[in-house]
């Protein structure tokens, strides 16, 4: 009886590579192309043939910056708390040493990321459910062991945070993934991991230059990795009772069209609701920071009727 090979599609180069089915040692998860020598999920790779279907991928979303002190983590929250509301199942991962995500949603968790990738705890006792179809990877000072068991690695380190989600990921439809300032091992890891780069901007000049250096970064990533792509430009701190921030985003549009989303207005309920625990929508869900992330949730989704009958 002959056995129907598998075909396997490098995402990188396109390379169709035909495969053995029974000279596939079991539970291999990953595959490198004989071409261009990446490596990458067999999940990601087209793969038919195999006789079970390929799990569900779903989008992946890296809120980046290099830069603090631009609304990261209050963006990554409220994205991923906005699209639990709509619907979707979401995964929240922090991949900054600070932890705030949990602090945010009012959680203390005794496990996270750092325990998933070296393998100490397995799903169970390190994704922690925040809220009605939300769940947490928390992040914490532990991840200052990771960047070193990453830096130590001979080949690969830079898909150490993909390896550990891989086997987590299906079970959701977003997967959205918190970064700390600066550049660093988990940084690099996180653009190795996610698809879509989100990056809030803080209406400043220096930030404005941060983008810049930022997205020389991102293109050196895209040259070994060309999925991953800068999707959404999120302003914020938008006040215009002054006048300069209305006119960085004027040239913000100007430079990068419609990436740019429409910005988040500065507001005190934000920088409130965190200790409390709890999401802008729940402390202050008419306010307009509420309103400015329900805008970004609808433009992600490309669904403009999201939240039409709230406040």
């Amino acid at each position: 009886m002959t056995t129907e090979p598998v075909r396997v599609v490098c995402p990188r180069c396109g390379k169709e590579h035909r495969l053995d089915a029974s000279k596939i040692p079991a539970g291999v998860k990953m595959a490198q192309c004989r071409a261009c020598g990446h490596r990458f999920p067999l999940a990601e790779a087209g793969t038919s043939g195999l006789e079970t279907p390929p799990r569900p991928v779903p989008r992946r979303i890296g809120v980046c910056l290099s830069k603090g002190g631009v609304g990261k983590t209050t963006t990554a929250v409220h994205l991923a708390a906005g699209l639990a509301l709509a619907g979707a199942r979401v995964l929240l991962v922090d991949t900054d040493t600070q932890g705030q995500d949990a602090y945010s949603l009012g959680l203390k968790p005794k496990a996270g990321l750092t325990e998933l990738v070296t393998g100490e705890l397995g799903v169970a006792e390190t994704v922690v459910k925040a809220r009605e179809n939300l769940w947490l990877l928390a992040g914490g000072r532990a991840l200052a062991g990771v960047k070193r068991l990453i830096d130590r690695k001979d080949f690969g380190g830079e898909l150490t945070l993909a390896e550990a989600l891989e086997p987590v990921e299906s079970a959701y439809e977003y997967v959205v993934v918190d970064t700390s300032p600066g550049w660093d091992p988990l940084t690099v890891n996180v653009l190795f991991y996610v698809t879509e780069v989100l990056t809030p901007v803080s209406l400043e000049v220096m930030t404005l230059q941060g983008l810049v250096e930022f997205l020389k970064s991102l293109s050196a990533i895209q040259k070994y990795r060309s999925e991953v792509a800068l999707k959404y430009i999120l302003p914020t701190f938008f006040d215009k009772r002054v006048k300069n921030p209305e006119t960085l985003l004027n040239r913000l549009q100007e430079l990068y069209g419609d990436l740019v989303c429409e910005p988040i207005r500065y507001n005190v309920r934000l920088s409130e609701c965190p200790a409390y625990g709890k999401t802008v929508y729940e402390y202050a869900p008419g306010s307009h920071g509420a309103q400015d992330y329900r805008a970004l949730v609808r433009k992600v989704t490309g669904n403009p009727k999201l939240f039409s009958m709230e406040r």
